[in-house]
């Protein structure tokens, strides 16, 4: 058993910098709970109530009153352009910009998926199956693999975002890695932002893939929804734009999308600790060492939707998206007096870290002959 911990490649010292999960209020360990060090598990116990004693896990309706309807403004404000605008450039900087709202309705979709948004189980999960049908992803296959990564980030044998088809999170994946798999993973850091361009449309295959083949909650109307949205989404395209700009619409919308929704997930998690299987290894310290946080910025806040807050998203995953900043002070303060790592960087270095590691990772293919 070995934990492999990725330090950055730039020096700095991830024990003064830090990382997020889903509906997880029982605490969960990697070993026989009577085997546990119960001072670790008081350590999150403790940190929760410090959290808890300054509201922070309180709901904020009204916070969430106004990320709502401003989305719903800005994506009527994109159909309106839509629908009354017939001049190419327009269309494609429009095709951009429905890019980034379907990005913003994505992560508010995320936030329903971890509770965030209402008391109400069910007002959350109807939330969640509303954005599906606006995005074309099924909310079962969403909540069914981020609650997995959430118990379990950057295990190689229990996450599934540590086990990619096309990635190579460490040296012993890449060389498992077979024909075309190989080759794209041997050259997997360059090859990174291009494959990012088909990330939102990976995203609805796989949806679709667990609805063909996963008992779901609702296996009428979760197929109803997907097949609902193409019908809307292609019938708007092809009515209101001729055959060749909506194609091109399309191109844009999608790669542009699956850009902003690739880059905003990968700088969480890949380049930190990486565990095995069997591990022994708390919860609280699981959450931390296994995240990266992105320096607080307005517009990070925006972009990456409060997951630059990576660690505090794992550590209270339905805490308000809002919540997080002040959260992060407790918490960076709270693993700095109890000598946990804590990782922190700025948004460029992120994805800096991020090449710098995929291309590490990938090294045995290319000193390996054939």
């Amino acid at each position: 058993m070995t934990l492999q911990h990725q330090t950055p490649l730039n020096g700095e010292n991830p024990i003064e910098n830090s990382a997020p999960p889903l509906d997880n209020n029982v605490l969960t360990v990697s070993r026989p709970r009577e085997q546990v060090d119960r001072q670790r598990i008081d350590e999150y116990a403790e940190l929760k109530r410090i959290v808890k004693q300054h509201g922070l896990l309180d709901k904020q309706p009204a916070y969430y009153t106004y990320k709502i309807l401003s989305t719903v403004g800005l994506l009527t404000l994109s159909l309106t352009v839509l629908a009354l605008v017939d001049t190419l450039w327009v269309q494609l900087i429009n095709a951009g910009f429905l890019a980034i709202i379907f990005a913003q309705t994505g992560f508010i979709g995320h936030d329903a998926a971890h509770r965030q948004i209402f008391r109400s189980a069910r007002n959350n999960e109807l939330t969640g199956l509303i954005i599906g049908f606006v995005l074309a992803l099924d909310r079962s296959w969403w909540v069914d693999k981020h609650n997995r990564h959430h118990n379990n980030p950057n295990n190689v044998a229990l996450d599934p975002d540590a086990d990619l088809p096309i990635l190579a999170l460490t040296k012993d994946q890449a060389l498992k890695k077979r024909g075309l798999y190989r080759f794209i993973v041997k050259y997997q850091a360059p090859f990174f932002y291009p494959m990012l361009l088909f990330e939102g449309l990976g995203l609805r295959l796989a949806g679709i893939i667990f609805l063909l083949t996963h008992k779901i909650k609702y296996p009428v109307l979760e197929p109803m929804l997907i097949i609902g949205h193409f019908a809307v989404y292609f019938g708007l395209l092809f009515s209101l734009l001729s055959t060749g700009h909506a194609l091109l619409f399309f191109i844009v919308h999608q790669a542009v999308f699956g850009l902003i929704v690739g880059s905003a997930f990968a700088p969480n998690h890949k380049g930190m600790l990486v565990v095995d299987q069997d591990e022994e290894i708390d919860f609280f310290r699981r959450q931390v060492l296994t995240s990266r946080n992105m320096r607080a910025h307005p517009i990070t806040d925006f972009w990456f939707g409060g997951l630059n807050y990576q660690i505090e998203h794992h550590l209270f995953p339905n805490m308000p998206r809002n919540n997080l900043k002040e959260a992060q002070k407790i918490t960076k303060s709270f693993c700095s007096d109890h000598c946990i790592p804590y990782y922190e960087t700025g948004v460029v270095q992120s994805q800096i870290e991020i090449l710098q590691y995929l291309h590490e990772e990938s090294s045995p293919l290319r000193a390996a002959k054939g």
